[in-house]
């Protein structure tokens, strides 16, 4: 969980981060408030980290929900294509619109994921919600 990158958060893209999937705003504003590339490249590596933190509930935890976990591997691997390609699109165009809806897309899905993190921490590893809400 160290290796969150605390820099850039996606609180101010959704009303219930971290609680619930869905954000509160436009493709353009989406982009403004995640300072544009930044955030993209910060969603690219948290999304990493989580899914090693749900491999890791796999490897140590019993009663883990596989579903859960299968479902935060599906969400890391979307996230960071999605990112990757709004990376390279504003290599070429900067902030064009396609370049908006990529960044939209990862960001929608990237809260979602920590959503279903925050789920998995509460039913694997409850003592360490309080730290992933504060790193993220």
């Amino acid at each position: 969980m160290s290796r969150i990158r605390p820099d850039w958060s996606a609180r101010e893209l959704s009303d219930q981060f971290l609680w619930k999937e869905g954000l509160n705003a436009s493709p353009e504003e989406t982009w403004t408030r995640m300072e544009g590339p930044h955030g993209l490249w910060v969603m690219y590596q948290n999304a990493k980290v989580m899914l090693e933190m749900a491999d890791y509930a796999t490897r140590n935890c019993e009663n883990v929900d596989r579903v859960l976990v299968e479902t935060l591997r599906s969400d890391a691997m979307q996230i960071r294509v999605c990112v990757l390609m709004a990376l390279a699109q504003y290599a070429f165009s900067h902030a064009s619109e396609g370049v908006r809806v990529n960044a939209f897309r990862a960001a929608s899905m990237y809260t979602g994921m920590a959503a279903r993190m925050t789920q998995l921490l509460q039913e694997s590893a409850a003592s360490l919600v309080p730290d992933f809400v504060a790193a993220m």
